[in-house]
Protein backbone atom coordinates (compact mmCIF):
# COMPACT_ATOMS: atom_id res chain seq x y z
CA UNK A 1 0.00 0.00 0.00
CA UNK A 2 1.56 3.21 -1.36
CA UNK A 3 2.03 5.65 1.56
CA UNK A 4 2.00 9.85 2.32
CA UNK A 5 3.78 11.44 4.05
CA UNK A 6 2.82 15.14 5.04
CA UNK A 7 5.25 18.28 4.36
CA UNK A 8 2.86 21.06 5.03
CA UNK A 9 -0.04 22.20 7.56
CA UNK A 10 -1.53 25.63 7.38
CA UNK A 11 -4.59 26.87 9.20
CA UNK A 12 -7.10 28.39 6.63
CA UNK A 13 -7.54 32.14 7.52
CA UNK A 14 -11.10 32.42 7.85
CA UNK A 15 -13.51 30.90 9.31
CA UNK A 16 -14.80 28.18 7.64
CA UNK A 17 -18.39 28.31 9.07
CA UNK A 18 -19.02 31.98 7.08
CA UNK A 19 -16.23 31.69 4.19
CA UNK A 20 -15.62 29.67 1.06
CA UNK A 21 -13.26 26.41 1.53
CA UNK A 22 -9.68 26.89 1.00
CA UNK A 23 -7.75 26.69 -1.96
CA UNK A 24 -3.99 26.35 -2.80
CA UNK A 25 -2.38 27.67 -5.69
CA UNK A 26 1.00 25.86 -6.74
CA UNK A 27 2.54 29.11 -8.29
CA UNK A 28 5.96 28.30 -9.43
CA UNK A 29 7.34 26.87 -6.32
CA UNK A 30 5.12 29.06 -3.84
CA UNK A 31 2.37 27.86 -2.60
CA UNK A 32 -0.40 30.31 -1.48
CA UNK A 33 -3.53 29.38 0.20
CA UNK A 34 -6.22 31.77 -0.27
CA UNK A 35 -9.57 31.55 1.39
CA UNK A 36 -13.00 33.63 0.30
CA UNK A 37 -15.09 36.03 2.24
CA UNK A 38 -17.68 38.21 1.84
CA UNK A 39 -15.99 41.65 2.64
CA UNK A 40 -12.25 39.98 1.58
CA UNK A 41 -9.89 37.42 0.33
CA UNK A 42 -6.95 36.38 2.88
CA UNK A 43 -3.84 34.68 1.68
CA UNK A 44 -1.34 32.57 3.10
CA UNK A 45 1.82 31.71 2.16
CA UNK A 46 2.32 27.85 2.99
CA UNK A 47 6.30 28.02 3.70
CA UNK A 48 6.76 31.55 5.49
CA UNK A 49 2.90 31.68 6.82
CA UNK A 50 3.17 35.33 5.75
CA UNK A 51 -0.84 36.54 5.00
CA UNK A 52 -2.19 39.39 3.56
CA UNK A 53 -5.78 39.86 3.11
CA UNK A 54 -7.66 42.03 -0.25
CA UNK A 55 -10.47 43.92 0.36
CA UNK A 56 -13.46 42.57 -1.82
CA UNK A 57 -15.38 43.98 -4.46
CA UNK A 58 -18.41 42.42 -3.98
CA UNK A 59 -19.76 39.03 -1.94
CA UNK A 60 -18.31 36.15 -2.50
CA UNK A 61 -21.06 34.54 -4.15
CA UNK A 62 -20.90 37.14 -6.91
CA UNK A 63 -17.92 35.04 -8.68
CA UNK A 64 -14.43 33.57 -8.08
CA UNK A 65 -10.67 35.13 -7.13
CA UNK A 66 -7.54 34.49 -7.18
CA UNK A 67 -3.91 36.00 -6.61
CA UNK A 68 -0.80 37.01 -8.64
CA UNK A 69 1.99 34.88 -7.82
CA UNK A 70 3.58 36.96 -6.03
CA UNK A 71 1.25 37.44 -3.38
CA UNK A 72 0.41 41.23 -4.54
CA UNK A 73 -2.50 41.41 -6.82
CA UNK A 74 -5.69 39.63 -6.66
CA UNK A 75 -7.96 39.07 -9.49
CA UNK A 76 -11.94 38.84 -8.68
CA UNK A 77 -14.03 37.53 -11.94
CA UNK A 78 -17.12 38.81 -10.66
CA UNK A 79 -21.31 38.85 -12.45
CA UNK A 80 -20.40 42.31 -14.56
CA UNK A 81 -16.36 42.58 -14.63
CA UNK A 82 -13.02 40.88 -13.78
CA UNK A 83 -10.99 43.27 -11.53
CA UNK A 84 -7.59 43.15 -10.47
CA UNK A 85 -6.72 45.29 -7.08
CA UNK A 86 -3.84 45.77 -4.60
CA UNK A 87 -3.73 44.76 -1.02
CA UNK A 88 -5.10 48.29 -0.34
CA UNK A 89 -8.02 47.28 -2.75
CA UNK A 90 -7.29 50.00 -4.97
CA UNK A 91 -7.98 49.24 -8.42
CA UNK A 92 -5.33 48.27 -10.92
CA UNK A 93 -7.43 47.58 -14.01
CA UNK A 94 -10.82 46.59 -15.00
CA UNK A 95 -12.54 44.67 -17.68
CA UNK A 96 -16.14 45.59 -17.34
CA UNK A 97 -18.62 42.43 -20.00
CA UNK A 98 -22.09 41.35 -20.29
CA UNK A 99 -23.46 40.16 -16.83
CA UNK A 100 -23.99 37.02 -15.46
CA UNK A 101 -27.08 37.03 -13.76
CA UNK A 102 -30.20 35.59 -16.33
CA UNK A 103 -31.12 37.82 -19.04
CA UNK A 104 -30.20 40.57 -17.65
CA UNK A 105 -29.38 43.33 -20.67
CA UNK A 106 -27.39 46.19 -18.21
CA UNK A 107 -23.46 46.64 -18.71
CA UNK A 108 -22.97 47.49 -14.50
CA UNK A 109 -20.38 49.57 -13.62
CA UNK A 110 -20.47 49.16 -10.16
CA UNK A 111 -21.56 46.47 -7.82
CA UNK A 112 -24.34 48.39 -5.89
CA UNK A 113 -26.58 48.88 -8.96
CA UNK A 114 -27.46 45.52 -8.71
CA UNK A 115 -26.77 45.05 -4.85
CA UNK A 116 -30.19 45.05 -3.98
CA UNK A 117 -32.01 43.25 -7.08
CA UNK A 118 -34.30 40.19 -5.73
CA UNK A 119 -33.05 38.52 -9.13
CA UNK A 120 -29.34 38.32 -7.56
CA UNK A 121 -30.11 37.44 -4.03
CA UNK A 122 -32.47 34.65 -5.21
CA UNK A 123 -29.04 32.08 -5.76
CA UNK A 124 -25.45 32.07 -7.20
CA UNK A 125 -25.54 33.58 -10.39
CA UNK A 126 -23.80 32.02 -13.19
CA UNK A 127 -20.34 33.15 -13.91
CA UNK A 128 -16.92 32.52 -15.34
CA UNK A 129 -13.37 32.28 -14.26
CA UNK A 130 -10.07 34.00 -14.26
CA UNK A 131 -6.36 32.60 -13.85
CA UNK A 132 -3.18 33.61 -13.89
CA UNK A 133 0.03 31.89 -15.89
CA UNK A 134 2.36 30.72 -13.62
CA UNK A 135 4.89 33.54 -14.15
CA UNK A 136 2.20 36.18 -13.33
CA UNK A 137 2.17 37.97 -16.62
CA UNK A 138 -1.28 36.85 -18.12
CA UNK A 139 -4.20 37.01 -17.18
CA UNK A 140 -6.77 34.16 -18.42
CA UNK A 141 -10.25 35.07 -18.04
CA UNK A 142 -13.70 33.57 -19.22
CA UNK A 143 -16.59 36.10 -19.65
CA UNK A 144 -19.50 36.79 -20.90
CA UNK A 145 -20.10 39.45 -23.48
CA UNK A 146 -20.11 42.31 -24.98
CA UNK A 147 -16.72 44.13 -23.63
CA UNK A 148 -18.28 47.14 -23.44
CA UNK A 149 -15.12 49.19 -23.36
CA UNK A 150 -13.11 46.61 -26.13
CA UNK A 151 -15.73 46.96 -28.87
CA UNK A 152 -12.86 46.80 -31.34
CA UNK A 153 -11.42 43.53 -29.88
CA UNK A 154 -14.47 41.70 -31.06
CA UNK A 155 -14.32 43.01 -34.28
CA UNK A 156 -13.18 39.98 -35.69
CA UNK A 157 -15.39 37.51 -33.51
CA UNK A 158 -18.24 35.56 -34.77
CA UNK A 159 -21.07 37.62 -34.29
CA UNK A 160 -23.81 34.33 -32.35
CA UNK A 161 -20.76 34.28 -29.94
CA UNK A 162 -22.54 35.46 -26.26
CA UNK A 163 -19.13 34.24 -24.50
CA UNK A 164 -15.28 34.73 -24.56
CA UNK A 165 -12.22 33.48 -23.55
CA UNK A 166 -9.62 36.11 -23.37
CA UNK A 167 -5.70 36.56 -22.70
CA UNK A 168 -4.76 39.85 -20.67
CA UNK A 169 -2.37 42.08 -19.78
CA UNK A 170 -1.61 41.31 -15.88
CA UNK A 171 0.30 44.64 -15.74
CA UNK A 172 -2.79 47.25 -16.72
CA UNK A 173 -5.64 44.62 -18.27
CA UNK A 174 -4.99 45.09 -21.71
CA UNK A 175 -6.85 42.68 -24.10
CA UNK A 176 -4.28 40.83 -25.98
CA UNK A 177 -5.89 38.04 -27.63
CA UNK A 178 -9.83 37.04 -26.58
CA UNK A 179 -11.85 34.06 -28.82
CA UNK A 180 -15.46 32.96 -28.73
CA UNK A 181 -16.23 30.02 -26.83
CA UNK A 182 -19.73 29.11 -27.95
CA UNK A 183 -21.20 27.61 -24.67
CA UNK A 184 -23.51 28.57 -22.18
CA UNK A 185 -21.78 28.17 -18.96
CA UNK A 186 -23.53 27.84 -15.74
CA UNK A 187 -19.41 28.22 -14.55
CA UNK A 188 -15.87 27.57 -15.30
CA UNK A 189 -12.68 26.98 -13.97
CA UNK A 190 -8.76 27.14 -15.02
CA UNK A 191 -5.89 24.55 -15.39
CA UNK A 192 -2.61 25.81 -15.73
CA UNK A 193 -0.22 24.64 -17.33
CA UNK A 194 3.65 24.86 -16.80
CA UNK A 195 4.58 26.93 -20.25
CA UNK A 196 2.91 30.24 -19.17
CA UNK A 197 1.59 30.70 -22.35
CA UNK A 198 -0.97 27.52 -22.69
CA UNK A 199 -3.74 27.20 -19.74
CA UNK A 200 -6.99 24.84 -19.70
CA UNK A 201 -10.34 25.94 -19.93
CA UNK A 202 -13.36 23.28 -18.52
CA UNK A 203 -16.85 25.42 -18.87
CA UNK A 204 -20.09 23.51 -16.99
CA UNK A 205 -23.54 24.22 -18.80
CA UNK A 206 -25.23 22.06 -16.53
CA UNK A 207 -27.42 19.63 -18.81
CA UNK A 208 -25.99 20.83 -22.00
CA UNK A 209 -22.68 19.30 -21.36
CA UNK A 210 -19.22 20.49 -20.45
CA UNK A 211 -16.70 21.03 -23.08
CA UNK A 212 -12.71 21.78 -22.14
CA UNK A 213 -10.60 23.83 -23.87
CA UNK A 214 -7.07 24.37 -24.84
CA UNK A 215 -5.61 27.49 -25.20
CA UNK A 216 -2.24 28.75 -26.65
CA UNK A 217 -0.66 32.38 -26.82
CA UNK A 218 2.17 33.09 -29.48
CA UNK A 219 1.99 36.70 -28.49
CA UNK A 220 0.23 37.74 -30.89
CA UNK A 221 -2.48 34.85 -31.66
CA UNK A 222 -4.76 32.55 -29.31
CA UNK A 223 -5.38 29.74 -30.64
CA UNK A 224 -8.14 27.45 -28.91
CA UNK A 225 -8.99 23.71 -29.94
CA UNK A 226 -11.54 21.25 -27.75
CA UNK A 227 -10.16 18.63 -25.74
CA UNK A 228 -13.61 17.31 -25.46
CA UNK A 229 -17.25 17.62 -25.50
CA UNK A 230 -18.01 16.05 -22.06
CA UNK A 231 -14.71 16.54 -20.85
CA UNK A 232 -13.38 17.94 -17.36
CA UNK A 233 -9.75 18.50 -16.94
CA UNK A 234 -7.65 18.06 -13.81
CA UNK A 235 -4.13 18.43 -14.34
CA UNK A 236 -1.04 19.02 -16.46
CA UNK A 237 2.09 16.76 -15.81
CA UNK A 238 5.44 18.35 -14.32
CA UNK A 239 6.64 18.66 -18.12
CA UNK A 240 3.31 19.64 -19.76
CA UNK A 241 3.34 16.67 -22.23
CA UNK A 242 0.46 15.38 -20.67
CA UNK A 243 -2.94 15.99 -19.34
CA UNK A 244 -5.44 14.15 -16.42
CA UNK A 245 -8.90 14.01 -17.23
CA UNK A 246 -12.55 12.65 -16.38
CA UNK A 247 -16.02 12.48 -17.96
CA UNK A 248 -18.60 14.49 -16.85
CA UNK A 249 -20.05 11.02 -15.43
CA UNK A 250 -16.77 10.97 -13.74
CA UNK A 251 -17.02 6.66 -15.34
CA UNK A 252 -12.72 7.25 -16.28
CA UNK A 253 -9.69 8.80 -15.86
CA UNK A 254 -7.99 9.96 -19.01
CA UNK A 255 -4.49 10.26 -19.70
CA UNK A 256 -4.84 13.07 -22.92
CA UNK A 257 -1.48 14.22 -24.62
CA UNK A 258 -1.19 18.14 -24.20
CA UNK A 259 -0.41 18.67 -28.02
CA UNK A 260 -3.67 17.83 -29.50
CA UNK A 261 -5.61 16.55 -26.41
CA UNK A 262 -6.34 12.96 -28.24
CA UNK A 263 -6.90 9.91 -25.16
CA UNK A 264 -3.56 8.07 -24.68
CA UNK A 265 -5.31 5.82 -21.83
CA UNK A 266 -7.85 5.76 -19.06
CA UNK A 267 -8.83 3.95 -16.17
CA UNK A 268 -12.00 3.41 -15.75
CA UNK A 269 -13.61 3.50 -12.03
CA UNK A 270 -15.90 0.36 -12.07
CA UNK A 271 -13.84 -2.97 -11.61
CA UNK A 272 -10.89 -1.05 -11.17
CA UNK A 273 -11.78 0.62 -7.69
CA UNK A 274 -13.44 -1.77 -5.09
CA UNK A 275 -16.49 -0.77 -3.66
CA UNK A 276 -17.23 -0.18 -0.48
CA UNK A 277 -19.66 -2.78 1.87
CA UNK A 278 -23.57 -1.35 0.98
CA UNK A 279 -21.82 1.17 -1.35
CA UNK A 280 -23.32 1.91 -4.96
CA UNK A 281 -21.47 3.02 -8.15
CA UNK A 282 -18.01 3.64 -7.60
CA UNK A 283 -16.52 6.73 -9.58
CA UNK A 284 -13.87 9.41 -9.85
CA UNK A 285 -13.49 12.60 -7.95
CA UNK A 286 -13.64 16.00 -10.20
CA UNK A 287 -10.02 16.56 -8.93
CA UNK A 288 -6.96 14.50 -9.46
CA UNK A 289 -2.97 15.56 -9.29
CA UNK A 290 0.10 14.54 -10.81
CA UNK A 291 2.86 13.79 -8.49
CA UNK A 292 5.18 12.89 -10.80
CA UNK A 293 5.50 12.43 -14.82
CA UNK A 294 4.33 8.81 -14.37
CA UNK A 295 2.48 8.77 -11.31
CA UNK A 296 -0.82 10.33 -10.17
CA UNK A 297 -3.27 10.75 -7.03
CA UNK A 298 -6.73 10.21 -7.52
CA UNK A 299 -10.09 9.79 -5.38
CA UNK A 300 -13.21 8.28 -4.99
CA UNK A 301 -14.16 10.48 -1.98
CA UNK A 302 -17.66 12.13 -3.67
CA UNK A 303 -19.24 8.39 -4.47
CA UNK A 304 -18.13 6.69 -0.88
CA UNK A 305 -20.45 8.83 0.07
CA UNK A 306 -18.19 11.25 2.15
CA UNK A 307 -17.23 8.75 4.75
CA UNK A 308 -13.80 9.12 6.50
CA UNK A 309 -11.05 8.42 5.84
CA UNK A 310 -11.78 9.36 2.68
CA UNK A 311 -10.08 6.60 -0.02
CA UNK A 312 -7.45 7.83 -2.23
CA UNK A 313 -5.51 6.30 -5.09
CA UNK A 314 -2.82 5.94 -6.52
CA UNK A 315 -2.16 5.69 -10.53
CA UNK A 316 0.51 4.18 -12.75
CA UNK A 317 0.13 6.94 -15.70
CA UNK A 318 2.34 4.95 -17.70
CA UNK A 319 -0.11 2.04 -17.99
CA UNK A 320 -3.21 3.93 -16.13
CA UNK A 321 -3.11 1.30 -13.39
CA UNK A 322 -3.76 1.38 -9.46
CA UNK A 323 -0.87 0.83 -7.40
CA UNK A 324 -2.80 1.37 -4.33
CA UNK A 325 -4.94 3.18 -1.47
CA UNK A 326 -2.90 5.56 -0.09
CA UNK A 327 -1.96 5.23 3.21
CA UNK A 328 -2.62 7.94 5.47
CA UNK A 329 -0.55 8.85 8.80
CA UNK A 330 -4.44 10.58 9.94
CA UNK A 331 -7.53 10.04 8.45
CA UNK A 332 -8.05 12.73 5.03
CA UNK A 333 -11.75 14.29 4.27
CA UNK A 334 -12.52 14.84 0.51
CA UNK A 335 -10.62 14.88 -2.88
CA UNK A 336 -7.15 15.39 -4.21
CA UNK A 337 -5.73 18.77 -5.71
CA UNK A 338 -2.59 19.70 -7.36
CA UNK A 339 -0.34 21.48 -4.90
CA UNK A 340 2.78 21.16 -7.79
CA UNK A 341 6.36 20.21 -6.60
CA UNK A 342 5.40 16.13 -6.67
CA UNK A 343 2.56 17.30 -3.99
CA UNK A 344 -1.32 16.80 -3.03
CA UNK A 345 -3.29 18.60 -1.28
CA UNK A 346 -6.43 18.05 0.96
CA UNK A 347 -8.93 20.16 3.41
CA UNK A 348 -9.30 18.55 6.82
CA UNK A 349 -12.71 17.35 7.66
CA UNK A 350 -13.45 20.56 9.90
CA UNK A 351 -12.52 22.88 7.31
CA UNK A 352 -9.95 24.37 9.45
CA UNK A 353 -6.50 23.12 7.92
CA UNK A 354 -4.72 22.84 4.57
CA UNK A 355 -2.98 19.85 4.18
CA UNK A 356 -0.15 19.40 1.65
CA UNK A 357 0.95 15.45 1.17
CA UNK A 358 3.67 13.65 -1.02
CA UNK A 359 4.72 9.73 -1.29
CA UNK A 360 6.84 8.80 1.36
CA UNK A 361 7.92 6.25 -1.56
CA UNK A 362 7.30 6.47 -5.37
CA UNK A 363 8.37 2.91 -5.38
Amino acid sequence: MPAARLVATVEVPLDPRSADAPELLPHAGRRLVIQRGDAELAVVDADSGEAVRFPAPWPRRFGTATVSPDGRKAVFAGTHAVRCVDVSGAVLWEVRHGCWSGQCPELHREFAEYADDPVEHAGRPDGGSAALSPDGKLVWAHVLGPLPDHADALADVDDEDDEFWLVLDAADGRVLGLTGTGTVAAGSFHTPHPDPAQMGLSIGEGEEGSPALWGRWDGRTLSVRTVGAETVLLDASPSGRHLLATDVQQDALYLRAAEDGAVLRDLDAHGAVPALPGGGRVYWDFEAAFVGERLAVAGTSASDGGRHPARHWLVDTAGMTLRGAVAYPRPVAGPVRPAGGGAWWTVAGDGTRVEVWEPADEG
